[in-house]
């Protein structure tokens, strides 16, 4: 099994295998160009890094990502200035998905174990945030985490666990605080 393979299944791989690092450079070249004032046609950049087209996509640059093969967005996706996502595992989000400046979904994760962190290896788990959702600034989403549809995730939260469909939630670590009722 390749180490590509291994980390998008989950499994512990080499970051620095020599495919892995093509595919990094291949994206950070891309988005060299995106966060660039004049840097080329930011759509087809964007349609380029994912490998297809959203609709409705608009990103504040600066963007950083580590694969962006593995992000998967919906329709009328939003995100702030200086959103990182660390796509080592799939991030799937929904439509009309609204993200604050500087929030970071991060899919990497590193292990418990001293020696094999000494070994430099990593493994994903995937991301899912479900539609409607709107994410404020500063805030973390780590890794395996799902969060509901028309969830709101207050600024400066650290969410490292599941959160339902239709919540508010908040704080470090991230915890619901209320539902959210129809209006």
């Amino acid at each position: 099994m390749t180490e590509k393979e291994k980390m998008l299944r989950g499994e512990y791989y080499n970051p620095e295998d020599p495919t892995l690092v093509h595919l990094r450079d291949n994206a950070q070249n891309l988005m060299a160009q995106y966060n660039h004032p004049g840097g080329g046609d930011k759509g087809q950049l964007l349609d380029m890094l994912f490998g297809y087209h959203v609709e409705g996509l608009s990103i504040r640059p600066p963007f950083f990502c580590d694969y962006g093969i593995n992000i998967r967005v919906g329709r009328n996706f939003y995100a702030n200035y200086n959103c990182v996502f660390l796509d080592v595992a799939k991030i799937t989000i929904g439509d009309d998905v609204l993200l604050g400046p500087n929030v970071s979904l991060v899919t990497v994760n590193h292990p418990i174990d001293p020696e094999k962190r000494r070994q430099r290896l990593e493994y994903g788990e995937p991301i899912t945030i479900g539609d409607n959702v709107w994410i404020g600034a500063d805030a973390t989403v780590n890794p395996g985490v799902t969060i509901g549809e028309n969830a709101v995730i207050g600024s400066g939260s650290v969410v490292v666990k599941d959160v339902p469909a239709n919540t508010v939630a908040v704080g470090n670590p991230c915890k619901p605080i209320r539902t959210i009722e129809a209006e």
